[in-house]
Parts: structure tokens; C-alpha cells; sequence
């Protein structure tokens, strides 16, 4: 994550639709599958988006290979007995694992999953969310430096030692109306990351966050056919 990005989550992340409805997406999930009182892996945290949601379950460790976003993770919570900033993952077991928009950034994402599965207790939990559809790939994904997105089929690949307990795409609903801008941008060769990174206006942003956290109540319970993104919990065997 360059500097910019990095910059621009702390300023947004907390109002932002997209950052906010994803993190009750994937409390909804974890509430799902998992107790409380657990020992859990924020991996690549990058600015902490998900750090207080997981706080809720448990003893959170952090792990985040940028020195820079480490320093301030190291700040923003020293206050906070139940989190760590970690530099070494394999000194550690854990009962749940998060992976939030982290691995489409790997280049050898099998290793890096399979790393996961090798710190996860027996029967422990690992939560992956990924952006979807490789035709979806545009300038806004090369900036994050992502190297992929990927489709149900092949996530499952790459999660072949695992128990899968749920797999769904997710951002559903907007799946459309986003789609046609995304592909607007791409056919045109524009850039387009500040203007959906950024917050918009207080009436589009509160309108998008509530369809996109709307499916909260409905990705314990089916399957979403498609989406901008994929949920998926696996568990070790």
C-alpha cells in the first residue's frame, strides 16, 4: 500500500459505505461460526479497518508487513491490552484468521494461504475476502496493486486443504450500476480510484451503505449468484 492510499483509508474508513458495510458483513459472519474469547489474526491489516470488529471476539493480533501502516497500528491502539502488533506470524497459533481484501496483493497467494493454514489451530477459522471477476480488472486495481480478482471456482482451488463452511459472492446488489461504471472507466482508460476511495456526498454515501449492508441479513442464508467481492470461511482439517 503506497502512501497515498494508506493516507487516504485512515481519512475515510470509518464513514465510508463500502469499508463500514463490509465490516458488519463480516461480523454477521464470524457471530455465524465462531465463539468469543479467541485468539485472532488480523493479516494485513492495513489501516485497521477491521481491528475493533474483531476485538469484540477475542485477543487480536495484528499482522502488517508495511513498516510504515505497523508504526502507526503501534499508536493508535498501545492503549489497547487485547491488541499486539506482531512482526513474526509463525511464532503464533490462532482460532480465527482474517484475510480482508489482503491476497489479490500477493503475488504467490497459494503460499501465503497455505502459511495461514500452517498457523491456524485444528478446527480454527480463516476468513478471505477478495474483489471478483477478472474482467472487472482496471486502473483502480493496478494503483492497489492487486495482481488478480477472482471468481467462486477459483478461490475454492486455492482453498483445496480447507473444510469450506460458506463461499458467496458478496456486494450484490450494487453488482450492476457498479459494474457499468467500472467498465465505463476501463473501455476509457480513466482513473477512477479517488473518486470511489473518497467519501461522496452524505445522501449517496448513507443510500450505498445501506443496500450494500442490507445483504447482512441474508449471506448467512444463501448464496449470492454474483458480486463485486467474495466472503468465504474455511476451516482447517
Amino acid at each position: 500500500m503506497n502512501n497515498s492510499i494508506f493516507l487516504r483509508h485512515i481519512k475515510n474508513e470509518s464513514k465510508h459505505w463500502w469499508f463500514k458495510a463490509r465490516g458488519e458483513i463480516i461480523e454477521k459472519t464470524i457471530k455465524k461460526n465462531v465463539s468469543n474469547k479467541l485468539k485472532i489474526l488480523d493479516f494485513g491489516s492495513g489501516s485497521g479497518t477491521n481491528i475493533k470488529i474483531l476485538n469484540k471476539f477475542g485477543t487480536v493480533y495484528v499482522y502488517e508487513k508495511n513498516k510504515q501502516i505497523r508504526e502507526y497500528l503501534k499508536k493508535k491502539f498501545k492503549r489497547d491490552k487485547k491488541i499486539t502488533i506482531i512482526n513474526n506470524l509463525k511464532k503464533y497459533k490462532f482460532d480465527l484468521i482474517l484475510a480482508a481484501d489482503v491476497i489479490e496483493h500477493i503475488k504467490n497467494d497459494h503460499l501465503i494461504i497455505r502459511t495461514l493454514n500452517q498457523i491456524l489451530k485444528k478446527g480454527g477459522k480463516l476468513i478471505i475476502t477478495v474483489p471478483a471477476f477478472q474482467f472487472l480488472y482496471s486502473k483502480k486495481d493496478k494503483v492497489l496493486r492487486h495482481y488478480r480478482r477472482y471468481t467462486i471456482y477459483g478461490l475454492k482451488k486455492k482453498l483445496n486443504e480447507f473444510k469450506i463452511l460458506k463461499i458467496s459472492y458478496f456486494n450484490f446488489f450494487l453488482f450492476i450500476p457498479l459494474c457499468i461504471i467500472i467498465l465505463f472507466y476501463k473501455i476509457f482508460n480513466l482513473q477512477f480510484i479517488e473518486k470511489v476511495e473518497n467519501i461522496p456526498n452524505k445522501f449517496i454515501n448513507k443510500f450505498l451503505y445501506l443496500i450494500f449492508r442490507a445483504e447482512k441479513l441474508f449471506i448467512n442464508k444463501i448464496n449470492f449468484p454474483f458480486g463485486l467481492s467474495i466472503l468465504s470461511i474455511v476451516e482447517k482439517k
